[in-house]
């Protein structure tokens, strides 16, 4: 089970030394139970309340709004829920902006257990793209990076302060947010923080070129907990490369994943 090889390469990654990070936490008692799960969502719930200032609910009825859909997303994707996973959902609707941490379970109901607001794709705007919609996977095939935190041209740190976390999903079929002869394009999909100064007040509403921005504390979040990091985990244990971006001093959670599903409330009836 895909479980199971994430608890031996978590495992392994102990045997690494302190390069690779401190030991995980501990695997949970082999066998079909699942009780782990509940205390473990329960656990980065309140890590998340605590940890990310922008920390928002993911509204009043988060089956309609959140799960429904990203249920059907990851159907139609044919991407397989064989274990319970954590999915960074991503709402790119212009009127809510937000992310949404599902707790996806193969067969036990789904929850929510929190979120942020973002700033997708913006329209009206000459080489600015909006943000697909489909179930994106971080895969240890491409390498993340992290923030460099120099200005740009316009004095602003796109990517965040120096150290964020940005993953990668690769090049993605978009369309162009301005009028062309050519409806759509692609852009490199990425999810990054953005300038903590004069940049990170504005989320919540759409401004990137296609990427999609997060609060430097939802970045750390990701980031330490390895929301998206179960495979990339899993193939760091004999990378060196990807090792090399993975925080030092993370606390992987044995519900981490590796699905971003971006959906649009607004498209539906």
């Amino acid at each position: 089970m895909i479980r199971d090889r994430l608890v031996l390469a978590l495992l392994g990654l102990m045997a690494l030394g302190s390069c690779a990070g401190p030991p995980p936490p501990a695997p949970p008692a082999p066998g079909p139970s699942e009780a782990w799960v509940a205390p473990e969502a329960a656990r980065l719930r309140a890590a998340l309340a605590a940890e990310v200032p922008q920390h928002t609910v993911c509204g009043p009825d988060p089956e309609q709004s959140w799960i429904a859909p990203v249920r059907a997303a990851v159907t139609f994707a044919r991407a397989v829920i064989d274990r319970p996973q954590l999915i960074v959902a991503v709402d790119r609707n212009p009127a809510r902006q937000r992310m949404c941490l599902l707790l996806a379970r193969p067969r036990d109901p789904w929850e929510a257990l929190g979120g942020s607001t973002v700033s997708t794709g913006q329209s009206g705007r000459r080489g600015y793209f909006i943000t697909p919609t489909g179930v994106f996977v971080h895969a240890p095939a491409i390498i993340d990076y992290r923030a460099e935190g120099t200005f740009n041209e316009n004095h602003v740190r796109g990517l965040g302060a120096k150290g964020m976390r940005v993953w990668d999903f690769g090049w993605q079929p978009a369309d162009k947010g301005w009028p062309s002869n050519e409806t759509s394009g692609e852009i490199r999909l990425l999810l990054h923080a953005t300038d903590p100064d004069q940049l990170e007040q504005r989320l919540g509403r759409p401004a990137s070129k296609g990427c999609i921005r997060v609060p430097a504390a939802m970045n750390r979040f990701l980031d330490h907990y390895g929301i998206l990091d179960a495979t990339y985990e899993q193939a760091a244990a004999g990378d060196a490369r990807l090792r090399a971006v993975l925080a030092p001093d993370r606390a992987p959670t044995l519900l981490a994943g590796d699905l971003l599903v971006v959906i649009d409330s607004a498209a539906r009836p």
